[in-house]
């Protein structure tokens, strides 16, 4: 029996129970993998009867998550409770999404999960109660470290028709400018490659590379950076024997034709790539951390605090979360 899926609980204030409840009772239809949800047993039966669900729970281990999978919603306690009423956040539990994550994480290094699965944060909460890092990629990293070494998280955005990659992720337009450098991009790229190779099954991946500046530049007549940061990078890529085009116009890199012609688009920041993908396929892209030791999936969407406990919340996104979990978990399994 394949491992099951570590979720996280997520803002408890936020829409992430009700997904997680709703994408439980599709599981038959939808065949979903087996997962547990990390979190507080008490407080997920109070969210499933403000939704009017009546919803078997079972209160588990790791270890007899899978087992439980098909009768009931498997919830491992994290010893910590939620208070939070749906739509109205409580700093008192921003605990509770905490010991979720870290749990999620030492679940699968201990090999009793096989990736894990994130529900959305509200990183407003968890500032409050003294979280210090920009974002959930950011923490995972940090979960990872081995040794005094923090690997390099690399954010994709995956679609069915499309994979974006952000070479500079949660700051300013200017601050991303200033932090974009030649080995940035090569050690970004570098991941995504072996990663597209390991965990997506694709031999050959190929890679588009945006530039930073409106029209690539323009031969330098609008910026510098694709000639004296960018190009660079692709002659170093290309060296390596990756599959790399580019600098090129961000503008014209998304359209049906344009994308048949790579795998993932590598862009210089955050809304060059997050754009497209929530324009093209804003119910089904997955968030997918690169560069961890482990399988990090989370919906692509955030707590949507004005609709949670009112059973308006669409799951399609942490069910496409699930999903690539279990595929990339099967990909790398021996």
């Amino acid at each position: 029996m394949a491992r099951p899926l570590a979720l996280t609980l997520g803002e408890p204030a936020g829409i992430g129970p009700d997904i997680t409840i709703k994408a439980w009772l599709q599981r038959d239809e939808l065949k979903l993998p087996a997962f547990y949800l990390l979190g507080d047993r008490d407080f997920i039966g109070r969210r499933a009867h403000a939704l009017g669900v009546d919803i078997e729970l079972a209160d588990v281990g790791a270890d007899g998550a899978a087992a439980a999978f098909a009768r009931a919603l498997p919830v491992v306690s994290t010893g910590r409770a939620a208070t939070a009423q749906p739509g109205r956040p409580d700093d008192r539990s921003a605990d509770a999404a905490l010991a979720s994550i870290r749990q999620a994480v030492n679940d699968v290094a201990a090999g009793r999960a096989g990736a894990v699965v994130t529900n959305p944060i509200a990183k407003g909460v968890l500032y409050r109660a003294g979280f210090r890092h920009p974002g959930h990629t950011e923490y995972l990293a940090e979960l990872a470290a081995s040794n005094g070494h923090v690997p390099q998280p690399v954010m994709m955005l995956w679609s069915p028709v499309l994979a974006v990659v952000p070479v500079t992720i949660h700051v300013s337009v200017r601050e991303a400018a200033a932090q974009l450098t030649t080995d940035l991009i090569v050690s970004t790229a570098r991941i995504v490659a072996a990663s597209l190779k390991s965990r997506f099954g694709l031999a050959h991946p190929r890679l588009a590379i945006s530039g930073l500046n409106p029209h690539a530049g323009e031969d330098g007549t609008i910026g510098t950076e694709e000639t004296t940061v960018i190009a660079p990078a692709i002659e170093v890529l290309r060296g390596d024997g990756i599959d790399v085009r580019g600098p090129l116009p961000a503008d014209t890199m998304f359209h049906d034709a344009a994308r048949k012609n790579y795998d993932c688009a590598i862009c210089m920041y955050h809304d060059q790539a997050l754009i497209p993908i929530k324009t093209l396929a804003f119910d089904d892209a997955v968030n997918v951390t690169l560069g961890l030791p482990f399988i990090r999936t989370s919906p692509d969407h955030g707590t949507a605090f004005d609709i949670a406990g009112t059973g308006r919340a669409n799951p399609a996104s942490l069910i496409a979360a699930l999903r690539l979990a279990e595929r990339m978990a099967a990909a790398r399994a021996p």
